[in-house]
């Protein structure tokens, strides 16, 4: 199937900037169009990071319509204020789960710099410069499969292909995409693997982003990269939660499966480097051996973790990086050691200055630029270690953080607007009458607020481990400064305690604080503020009165 951009036709399928995919063919049918806030916000599945482009507009951009497109004979383009930060993502349905191939030709007047070609759940496919007043065309591999999303229980099919670019004066001409038999990369890990979001106006930067989204770049197309790593899994939750399911299920003889766990593993007794962690591993060794695959351990990724007493590193993981080690040589099987070298990178450049690898305030997570690097050290192994050859297309240092980070903050002219729908965000809540626990409190105020959620947790507290569903909750909570110091006892936040009157209205007068203001009580607020405890439908009623 070959799709044409712009004005000028040619010989596929003529696609017009107003052409907006709609996702409601029928089994048999092909629905195709661009992906911009409208549709987005219409469709449930478009708005699941997992099943589309891994991109959404930052949050004082949420609900309003900033993607604007045109065309010319060279092919679509963003013509929006920020262009050379808004994606241009086009979706197109599949027939089936699989590797397709995608050739991708791009055209610039000007030269851009820093140009971004994505491929499905934000996999990197191409960053570097674009000569300009030339046609650019290159050929990749990209794998459609099932995935349960973040706060689902079961899996979903995931029916389309999307392609992303990003840079100033970009068109996109073409774009073909033809089913391909090739090997395929399978990833088991956790949060610091997985296929993150990012927000638009995109920056590097100020983006989470998992190796395993990276990786696509430096393999080009020698395989297929099929990224079943999730937030918060450990080594049991990857399996009882339905992801490995899906990945022994789809695996086939040649392919390959590179496992990283660690960093939630080590916050359960039961999942101690020796103990269940050793187990779960030799399982996951022995049963992809007999579909006829490769198994490849990966040591953990190393935190920015130091002592306050001494100053030295921290090694959190160790442990871990050395039960792989032993597998490794047990079975006879590859180990990359990723703990090594970002341990190495992190040490080298001391607390302050790796930073620029790490999510902002951050010591576990990478941005764009440290997923970049650190899948750059995954490949180097591969190479070595495996038939993997070098990509002659890859460039090491082409994607490097700069030297000064721009500050992300709302434009001038932005004001925090009422939402008028407000008050059907609550119109229909479960369990009425089920008393409110803390964390269904931090829920509710951060969507009465608008707090853009997260899909990771940094550890902040030792009674929420990482794998639990609410955990973005609570680190979306704890980043934006909802959490009283009052509810914190010993570094644990009783997730499942029922909350009182006064607790959520200090929640939710701190929440709007940072939206609009002093919150002033009306007489239902202050009935609330003096209960013992509340249920889910006195505390939705009370956000339903917010308008933020």
């Amino acid at each position: 199937m070959k799709y044409q951009f712009g004005l000028a036709g040619g010989d596929g399928i003529a696609v017009t900037p107003d052409k907006n995919y709609l996702a409601l063919s029928r089994p048999g049918e092909i629905d195709y169009g661009f992906l911009v806030e409208a549709n987005r916000n219409k469709q449930e599945r478009l708005q699941l990071p997992e099943l589309n482009s891994g991109f959404d507009t930052v949050y004082w951009y949420r609900g309003s319509e900033i993607t604007t497109l045109a065309a010319d004979e060279n092919g679509c383009f963003v013509s929006s204020k920020e262009a050379e930060r808004i994606p241009c993502t086009f979706v197109t349905d599949v027939q089936s789960a699989g590797n397709y191939q995608v050739t991708v030709t791009l055209y610039t007047k000007d030269l851009v710099e820093e140009a971004y070609v994505f491929l499905g759940r934000r996999h990197l496919a191409y960053v570097g410069k674009i000569e300009a007043d030339r046609e650019w065309t290159r050929t990749f591999i990209t794998n459609i499969c099932p995935i349960i999303p973040r706060n689902h229980e079961k899996a979903m099919e995931d029916t389309t292909l999307d392609v992303t670019i990003i840079g100033k004066g970009l068109h996109l001409k073409s774009v073909e995409v033809v089913p391909i038999e090739s090997k395929t990369i399978y990833i088991a890990g956790d949060s610091t693997v997985t296929d993150q979001s990012a927000d638009y106006p995109y920056y590097p930067y100020h983006s989470y982003s998992g190796w395993g989204q990276m990786l696509s770049y430096y393999v080009g197309n020698q395989a297929a990269i099929s990224n079943h790593s999730h937030s918060g899994l450990t080594t049991e939750s990857f399996r009882s939660e339905g992801h490995y399911s899906i990945l022994i299920n789809q695996i086939q003889q040649g392919d390959y499966c590179l496992i990283q766990f660690g960093h939630n593993d080590q916050k359960l007794p039961h999942l101690m480097a020796e103990g269940g962690y050793k187990d779960n591993m030799k399982q996951y060794i022995k049963e992809i051996h007999e579909k006829g695959a490769f198994p490849i351990l990966v040591t953990p990724l190393a935190r920015n973790s130091w002592r306050g007493n001494d100053g030295t590193y921290n090694d959190l993981l160790e442990e871990y990086a050395d039960v792989c080690k032993e597998l490794a040589e047990e079975y006879g099987i590859t180990l990359i050691d990723l703990h090594k070298e970002s341990k190495k990178l992190v040490i080298e450049l001391g607390k302050e200055q790796v930073k620029k690898y790490f999510f902002p305030s951050d010591y576990t997570h990478s941005n764009d630029y440290g997923a970049f690097l650190f899948a750059g050290y995954v490949f180097k192994e591969l190479v070595q270690k495996t038939s993997f050859e070098m990509n002659e297309q890859v460039e090491e240092n082409v994607f490097q953080p700069p030297n000064v980070f721009p500050e992300i903050v709302p434009p001038k002219e932005f004001k925090e607007m009422e939402d008028p729908n407000t008050e059907r965000l609550f119109e229909h809540v479960e369990r009425p009458e089920d008393l409110l626990t803390r964390v269904e409190a931090f829920e509710f105020v951060i969507t009465a607020m608008h707090f853009f959620p997260t899909n990771v947790y940094n550890d902040a507290f030792d009674d929420v481990i990482g794998h639990e569903v609410y955990a973005g909750t609570v680190e979306c909570a704890y980043q934006n400064g909802l959490i009283p110091d009052s509810m914190i006892d010993d570094k644990k936040i009783f997730p499942a305690k029922k909350i009182s009157g006064s607790e959520f209205l200090e929640i939710v007068a701190t929440g709007y604080q940072s939206r609009k203001g002093t919150l002033h009580l009306n007489d239902f607020m202050k009935k609330v503020r003096d209960k013992q405890t509340i249920t889910r439908r006195t505390a939705a009623k009370l956000c339903s009165q917010l308008h933020i």
